[in-house]
């Protein structure tokens, strides 16, 4: 069973974290950041494809890690896969013992590194999720019974500073009404505007986990503000980052003090560190949180 949803049902703050799938064939890297971190968070975000650069297959990585008894979240979008392959997918994770599936729509390939790709988009986040509550009631999306009864513990993802915020909220109850059971959310910056948006999901008793990223120099944060919607970089943080003698530990400090200051507003934290996975044990110690 899911060590993140026994994680989640017991009322602890959980914490997890991103791996990029090479793009290549040597996972020496991202098995060390696992190995180190194995112990310090309760599961990993493996990315399908991130921004539609290619990459290794989420779903073996997954296995490996499995196999050395590392908790994998697989990211599953619908961008490259119609629905006959994302429920044969969705299956073979099963088989394996991934037990975590995190449902996206995806980006279009044309913002990737194969921009003459031909994007699929057959199904979207919220009919993924159906699909997936159909294979646990064993039957495809066609209606076709199954040989055993897939078993995951799916979720989703939200942007809790989304410019049209009721539509934002619409789509998350229909996602947990398709089957989300947890949410990891859009990179957080504003503490104030997050409790807001934590206040007006509390209706939906779901397990909600902040996004947060590590920002590399303040031009990083300038980028998002231009073009991550929803996503907001304060001019202090953008400041302390310009000024900043060591942008590595001043981003560790300034994850650290956002990280604390959200903690008791949801249920947990996914920290993308951007290559400074390193500092994540110092994130979390200066948050107070107790690593797993």
């Amino acid at each position: 069973m899911s060590k993140l949803a026994d994680a989640l049902s017991a009322g602890s703050f959980v914490v997890t974290s991103e791996l990029n799938p090479p793009k290549g064939t040597d996972l020496t890297s991202l098995l060390d950041k696992a190995e180190m971190l194995k112990d310090v968070v309760d599961g990993f975000n493996l990315t399908d494809s991130h921004t539609s650069r290619m990459t290794m297959s989420p779903l073996a990585v997954a296995r490996i890690l499995v196999e050395r008894g590392i908790e994998p979240i697989l990211q599953v979008t619908c961008r490259d896969r119609n629905r006959l392959a994302l429920q044969s997918d969705l299956l073979g994770a099963h088989a394996l013992g991934i037990n975590n599936v995190l449902c996206m729509t995806g980006d279009h390939p044309g913002t990737g590194d194969h921009p003459d790709a031909t994007p699929v988009f057959d199904l979207e986040a919220i009919a993924l999720l159906r699909g997936i509550a159909s294979l646990e009631d064993g039957q495809d999306i066609g209606g076709n019974r199954l040989k055993g009864n897939l078993s995951i513990f799916a979720g989703a993802v939200v942007n809790p500073g989304s410019p049209d915020l009721y539509k934002e909220l619409r789509r998350m109850e229909e996602k947990i009404e398709a089957g989300a059971r947890f949410f990891q959310t859009q990179t957080v910056y504003e503490p104030a505007a997050f409790e807001g948006f934590m206040r007006a999901v509390e209706q939906f008793r779901v397990p909600v986990l902040a996004g947060f990223i590590m920002l590399r120099s303040a031009n990083m944060g300038r980028n998002f503000n231009a073009n991550l919607p929803g996503v907001t970089v304060p001019d202090e943080i953008l400041q302390e980052m310009d000024q900043a003698d060591s942008a590595a530990q001043t981003s560790t400090e300034i994850a650290a003090r956002i990280i604390k200051e959200i903690r008791p507003m949801c249920q947990g934290v996914h920290i993308m560190a951007t290559g400074w996975e390193s500092r994540i044990p110092q994130v979390l110690d200066a948050a107070g949180i107790t690593t797993c």
